[in-house]
């Protein structure tokens, strides 16, 4: 059966950002240092476009939140810029050549026409995380589906209970300030730990929703 899985990285204070997030710190001052342990493996650097790259025990935790995904979810913020589009509107962070290949959907408040970069296109949904939910496995077609973030997005999901497991990397630094990944959710969210594995750069939490 197809899932909705998440795979996000937070420092030891909760933030998936740091404090300032803007075009020259798309994840704030200090976040890119999150994903350190990600970028240095092979699986990562390969899709990427790059070479070389380490197998270490962390690359068992990102085939396992990247393989069988036909379809991607991300929220505006984390596909670029804020607001109306206007006439002439911001392609996102992610350039020519991003690296999903599958069809991501990008929950937001104004429409847009689908965008091709490379082999990804990006559909614009404004009906709500139901909808964009639906649509992305229709995509997916019996594949997963990912939720890429931002925190906002992902909080939503969590509380309508759609997600049915998430890695959850947590790299040895502070970022004091920022955006958290769980601050807007209580109690009332129930997760069962399946997995864990000590990484070089990271600890890797999987959760598995129970109710």
């Amino acid at each position: 059966m197809a899932k909705l899985k998440l795979q996000i990285s937070v420092s030891l204070d909760g933030y998936l950002t740091g404090p300032n997030p803007g075009e020259e710190h798309p994840l704030g001052e200090g976040g890119e240092a999150l994903h350190e342990w990600a970028f240095k493996l092979a699986a990562w650097r390969e899709p990427h476009g790059r070479e070389g790259g380490e197998v270490n025990p962390s690359t068992e935790v990102f085939e396992d939140a990247t393989e069988n995904v036909g379809a991607v979810i991300m929220g505006r913020g984390m596909f670029g810029g804020s607001g109306p589009w206007g006439e002439d509107p911001w392609q996102g962070w992610w350039g020519d050549e991003p690296p999903f290949k599958v069809p991501v959907f990008v929950l937001t408040h104004h429409e847009r026409e689908p965008l091709v970069k490379g082999e990804t296109t990006f559909h614009f949904i404004t009906d709500g995380i139901e909808a964009v939910l639906e649509q992305a496995k229709e995509a997916a077609s019996g594949k997963d589906v990912a939720l890429a973030g931002g925190a906002d997005v992902i909080q939503q999901y969590l509380a309508a209970g759609e997600i049915d497991e998430m890695w959850i990397n947590i790299a040895p630094l502070l970022l004091g300030g920022g955006t958290r990944l769980l601050g807007n959710v209580g109690p009332e969210i129930k997760l069962e730990q399946v997995r864990a594995i000590e990484g070089p750069d990271a600890a890797h939490l999987k959760y598995r929703a129970t109710g």
